[in-house]
């Protein structure tokens, strides 16, 4: 006879009392110490005795898991082994943080106007730390260590940027029965840069030269690139990435001008910018 009721399960969860609790016939809840509590189901293939998790108790009702349960121990009863099953079926390529992001990279692809920002951020701060590392083995000490690495180095935008793209990546892989637990979700934005406030106060134009000057002496660090990219963010007033990621097809240097498609513009909306005699 089952052992739970829907009134247990919940007191259970909310007492947040960690440890595994039995509804009959191999079928348990299991409240672990850190993240949601969830269903387990143990059951027997030769003299192996394996544990199969069916789902979090937030997505399935006792009535479905017992369900559920039932329609897996009716695979069991006829040689068929659930675990080898979905390791078999699941894609070699979703075994890794870089398999995971590639599958995940092409729902942003659909659904989002840049998705090469979270590319960005994911390729330079969150892939050389995780990037090669199996899913089961990302814990919550690898998602600080990527926070600090980035907020260390003066970014902090981009350390909440990665917290967000991470939080996002880890569900993605949550969806997909990858993973029970969200490694990066008790992370809060004063773990990663702090609130972001907006800049009240604008540099004079004598601190502005003062600026160029200090490029120009440390050319052996800041590149001619980066130099001419800031004086034409100043002097065209455009986004960064609307700049750096502009082919040359998109200027007309006879006509004097920049016509920037509504596919790169932020607005969504083509701008035609002229460039000034500065820029030429």
């Amino acid at each position: 006879m089952a052992s739970l009721t829907v009134r247990t399960v919940q007191a259970l969860i909310k007492a947040c009392q960690p440890g595994k609790y039995g509804d009959g016939r191999g079928l348990y809840l299991k409240v672990p110490p850190k993240g949601e509590a969830y269903w387990m189901l143990r059951y027997t293939v030769g003299s192996k005795r394996r544990e199969l998790t069916l789902g979090k108790v937030s997505h399935l009702s006792l009535s479905e898991v017992r369900s559920l349960a039932e329609d897996t121990r009716r695979k069991v009863a006829t040689g068929d082994d659930p675990i080898a099953e979905r390791k078999l079926n699941r894609p070699k390529q979703l075994t890794t943080v870089d398999g995971l992001f590639e599958d995940w990279h092409k729902d942003l692809v659909k659904r989002l106007k840049h998705p090469q920002i979270p590319e960005r951020v994911y390729r330079k701060d969150i892939a050389p730390t995780i990037g090669q590392l199996s899913l089961a083995k990302i814990t919550p000490i690898d998602v600080r260590a990527i926070l600090q690495k980035i907020t260390d180095s003066g970014r902090p935008t981009i350390s909440n940027d990665a917290l967000l793209y991470m939080k996002q990546l880890f569900d993605h892989a949550i969806k997909l029965g990858l993973l029970l637990n969200n490694p990066a979700s008790a992370f809060k934005v004063n773990d990663a840069g702090g609130i972001e406030k907006s800049r009240e106060r604008a540099l004079r134009l004598e601190e502005i030269g003062q600026v160029f000057k200090i490029f120009r002496e440390h050319s052996d660090s800041f590149s001619r690139d980066n130099y001419l990219a800031c004086a034409l963010l100043l002097l065209l007033a455009v986004r960064k990435s609307e700049l750096t990621e502009a082919p040359w097809a998109e200027f007309d240097l006879d006509e004097k001008k920049w016509s920037l498609p509504k596919e790169r513009s932020k607005s969504g909306v083509a701008i035609v910018i002229p460039l000034p005699p500065l820029a030429m």
